[in-house]
């Protein structure tokens, strides 16, 4: 099975264990339809949802609206081309890995305290994610009102605590603050600039090696784009949702072009003439 038909189609995660499910025409190379057996059974409707109560969001396997189903969720800011949960008529949607965030949640990084949901639309005090050290006041995050510590829901939720990376033949551990030395000492491998004071970053004690945590995406993912030689640069975990590897037909061109994220390598679009950014289609043949 190849690797990028690992990620499931739904929630964007790898698939680590069975039972899943998995499209019977696999033998087509355009097609790594799978999904865990959890998102194959995910409630079909969601009432009285926290951001947007107004409206009943429905499961939707596609955002009908957008280019290739990519949307940006309305609560962690990320795009995804996963299933949503949405409201067609406003237009709101949230990936699944959203649509079931708690009020309240434990963190390591913060022991012994509950940590309260915090809607940016209510809650207008400025504050600082005490994780990628981003403004609050945009996204949803969660809060510690008796000691002001603040991270947002991606942040808290979506970044594992152990990583593979292919830069390192060890594991690599979250940390949320210095270890060993002082942080002067840190640099990131993947992108060689110094890691800022009390940002989170991914450690491997045994090399002491470290990287941010935008620099440092999963293998999975890591070896989606490297099959064909490319290399990530910087800010990765933007689309950490994102199952790339689709193909797309376009006139002018004979063979398919492949979803594929941007590197800096790449020149500029067929089409317009501008430079590529973020999410592109690139032609694989002879690569």
């Amino acid at each position: 099975m190849k690797r990028i038909q690992l990620l499931c189609n739904g929630c964007v995660k790898p698939i680590l264990t069975e039972p899943f499910y998995i499209c019977n025409q696999q033998a087509d190379e355009h097609c790594c339809f799978i999904l865990h057996e959890w998102c194959a059974k995910l409630p079909l409707k969601v009432q009285d949802y926290m951001g947007h109560p107004e409206h009943t969001l429905f499961l939707l396997p596609k955002v009908p609206s957008k280019f290739f189903s990519v949307f940006t969720c309305a609560i962690c800011d990320l795009p995804s081309n996963g299933f949503a949960y949405g409201c067609m008529m406003c237009e709101f949607y949230i990936d699944i890995n959203c649509a079931f965030v708690p009020e309240k949640i434990t963190h390591d990084a913060h022991p012994g305290h509950l940590l309260y949901r915090v809607d940016p639309s209510i809650t207008r005090v400025y504050a600082i994610c005490n994780a990628c050290i981003g403004d609050m006041s945009d996204r949803w995050g969660f809060r510690c009102p008796s000691c002001d510590f603040n991270i947002h829901v991606g942040c808290a939720l979506l970044l594992y605590r152990v990583i593979k990376h292919k830069c390192d033949k060890h594991p690599l551990s979250l940390r949320y603050e210095p270890v060993e030395n002082h942080i002067s000492d840190y640099f990131c491998e993947i992108c060689e600039h110094e890691l800022r004071l009390w940002e989170w970053f991914y450690h491997c004690t045994t090399c002491a090696q470290s990287t941010h945590t935008a620099c440092a995406p999963l293998v999975l993912q890591y070896e989606q784009a490297t099959k064909a030689g490319f290399y990530y640069y910087a800010n990765v975990d933007g689309f950490r949702n994102v199952k790339f590897g689709g193909t797309l037909m376009i006139k002018g061109h004979s063979h398919r072009l492949t979803f594929v994220e941007r590197i800096d390598s790449n020149g500029k679009c067929f089409k317009c003439g501008r430079w590529m950014q973020g999410m592109i289609f690139k032609c694989l043949i002879g690569v």
